[in-house]
């Protein structure tokens, strides 16, 4: 079993298995996720209330080895494209950018975040994961207009403001889902829902994520070795998140 939450009492849209540690408006979710993860459990959901932007961690307690339990991400980021594709409008696209990014019409959402506890080794199972995600609601009115064209808010996509909220529990019912089909059918499952919404760079490529979650492009010919992305590396550079703006990236 790749992961499992904690049970606890239903809190607001949250369905059981969760509880709400909501922060001020100038906390950060995943980096008080990780804070109170070791004593906060699995099930710990922690919510950044903002109009600009959709913040939230959730705390998961994996039983498998580092190297592989990072493979959550996959879940998680289903999960979030699940959710997003629930409320948004009818004839919308949610796809992913390598690993963490999360698209909306080829326009640049936001994206997650993956933590475990800094002296774990890639053999031990971590005491927990923190899946975290950030993505933008509204146009932030300090951003010049030709800065912003890389990326999209929800808002300015036909979202309302309700479903910007909605769109938590949703991710949160969705990832007990995915951990269930993971459960019952295996990675596998999760790798293709997610290799789905990951575009394609040449026709006929062979694409599969290995056991330490690592990207594998493989020719379509199948000749010659698979080409390998690091998920570690790329998780390390999340190159869609802005630290100085703590979002998004505009540009």
């Amino acid at each position: 079993m790749p992961s499992r939450l904690a049970d606890a009492e239903q809190t607001l849209d949250l369905p059981p298995g969760y509880t709400l540690v909501p922060l001020r408006e100038l906390g950060d979710a995943f980096v008080h996720g990780c804070a109170i993860a070791a004593d906060a459990g699995a099930g710990a959901l922690v919510w950044v209330r903002r109009y600009d932007l959709v913040e939230f961690a959730v705390v998961l307690e994996p039983d498998e080895p580092l190297a592989s339990a990072r493979r959550a991400l996959f879940a998680g980021m289903n999960a979030v494209a699940d959710a997003i594709a629930a409320h948004c409008p009818p004839e919308r696209d949610v796809g992913f950018g390598w690993p963490d990014a999360i698209m909306f019409d080829s326009g640049l959402l936001g994206g997650a975040r993956l933590g475990w506890p800094a002296d774990c080794a890639e053999g031990e199972v971590p005491a927990w994961l923190v899946f975290g995600v950030i993505l933008r609601a509204a146009e932030m009115a300090h951003v010049e207009e030709v800065q912003t064209a890389a990326g999209v808010a929800l808002l300015s996509e036909g979202f309302a403001m309700i479903d910007t909220d909605a769109i938590i529990g949703s991710f949160a019912r969705h990832l007990m889902t995915a951990f269930d089909r993971w459960n019952e059918r295996g990675f596998e499952a999760i790798a293709r829902d997610y290799l789905e919404r990951l575009p394609g760079r040449k026709a006929g490529e062979r694409r599969t994520i290995d056991l330490n979650g690592d990207l594998l492009v493989g020719p379509a010919a199948g000749s010659g070795p698979p080409e390998r992305s690091s998920l570690v590396d790329a998780l390390a550079k999340a190159a869609w998140y802005d630290p100085q703006a703590r979002g998004p990236k505009l540009g």
